[in-house]
């Protein structure tokens, strides 16, 4: 398995052929994704910014989540990672962005979202997609280098599929 590290560097690489940005929008990441990415040498020609919106207060002001999503499905949810990697998108006006919501633990977690749970979202120019994987509890500086890895993983996969660069 390739580390969160090579994962970084070969999406910084792939931004930077495209002329494409990135954004990010963590919350049980805590800006770990942001740090993995900003120690890659290169990082500012496509990393545009990032949100550490650990209080639904931040998720609804900066990122545009609604307050009746956390109502009705809660912080880590589909509905909510999808509403904050599109916030983060138009926020930074990126072409990419990259969201996290989940529960590193060892609390907040109830019977239906256990220590473990993770929902993350991944807004291209052509679409988006969201994603859920739920993993033993390995305690929360593992669970959040996991969630990282995951997270940074799918979205290589998918700025690689969508493999039209974009022309100036």
């Amino acid at each position: 398995m390739r580390s969160q590290e090579n994962y970084a560097a070969r999406i910084i690489e792939l931004l930077t052929k495209r002329g494409q940005t990135l954004a990010l929008a963590e919350s049980c990441t805590g800006g770990y994704i942001a740090h993995l990415l900003t120690s890659i040498p290169g990082t500012s020609k496509v990393f545009v910014g990032s949100v550490v919106a650990y209080a639904n207060e931040t998720k609804v002001k900066l990122l545009g989540l609604s307050n009746q999503t956390l109502n009705n499905r809660g912080a880590v949810s589909e509905e909510s990672a999808l509403a904050m990697a599109a916030g983060a998108r138009s926020l930074f006006e990126s072409d990419w962005a990259l969201s996290t919501t989940g529960i590193a633990g060892p609390g907040g977690a109830t019977k239906r979202k256990p220590v473990g749970t993770l929902y993350f979202a991944v807004a291209g120019p052509k679409d988006s997609a969201v994603h859920h994987i739920a993993l033993a509890d390995l305690g929360r500086e593992k669970n959040v280098k996991a969630f990282a890895q995951t997270a940074l993983r799918s979205l290589f996969d998918a700025i690689l599929a969508n493999n039209k660069p974009k022309t100036t």
